[in-house]
């Protein structure tokens, strides 16, 4: 806190009088200059382009404004090493989409339905924005838009099937037993092979 408030040339009581702590200079930091509901004003207009218009809106933001773009890429590299800045990226993140397209988000799942949607999200502009994945930090914005908006709309209406166990393979039960007998054997210091080999041969 002294080495921000020297790099601001004010006080260090000033910092702690408006932020509290660390963490509350962090959230003030990262917090985006941006509105989500202007942002997004409009993006579920057409209900079957919602996941594209998503992306459009997103990648606008990061193509068109500088200073959006180099607060949210200081917000992903902190995150990757900051537990407060995580949790920040993960409510920030809840909050866009929530504001942006809730209100077409499928009644069922939609705590799923909604994280999918971050995660994707995270996901594409990490890669093009910081690791340059080569194929997607060269697309265009619109080549983008076209691959990934679909799987945004899918995540946002189409559907979400519970997993159904899988069925087990006859052959499973017989390996799990002999996974189950050398561990006991091998706790005991010995093994069923060693064991077989130290009894005498039949006369």
């Amino acid at each position: 806190m002294r080495a921000v408030a020297a790099r601001a040339g004010v006080d260090a009581a000033l910092i702690y009088h408006y932020f509290g702590d660390k963490d509350g200079l962090l959230s003030a930091a990262l917090e985006p200059p941006v509105d989500p509901v202007t942002v997004f004003a409009g993006v579920a207009d057409d209900s079957g382009q919602v996941g594209q218009e998503f992306i459009r809106r997103v990648i606008g933001m990061w193509e068109v404004h500088p200073e959006f773009r180099e607060r949210m890429l200081a917000t992903l590299r902190t995150a990757l090493s900051h537990d407060h800045a995580a949790q920040l990226l993960r409510d920030m993140y809840s909050s866009f989409v929530l504001a942006a397209i809730g209100d077409v988000l499928a009644d069922d799942r939609r705590e799923l339905r909604a994280a999918l949607i971050g995660s994707h999200m995270a996901g594409l502009l990490l890669a093009r924005y910081i690791l340059k994945v080569p194929g997607v930090a060269a697309a265009s914005p619109e080549d983008l838009i076209q691959a990934a908006g679909p799987v945004v709309q899918h995540y946002l209406s189409g559907t979400i099937a519970a997993a159904e166990p899988r069925p087990r393979r006859p052959d499973e039960g017989n390996a799990a037993s002999a996974q189950r007998a050398r561990c006991g054997a091998a706790s005991a210091g010995t093994s069923p092979h060693r064991e077989a080999s130290s009894q005498p041969d039949p006369a």
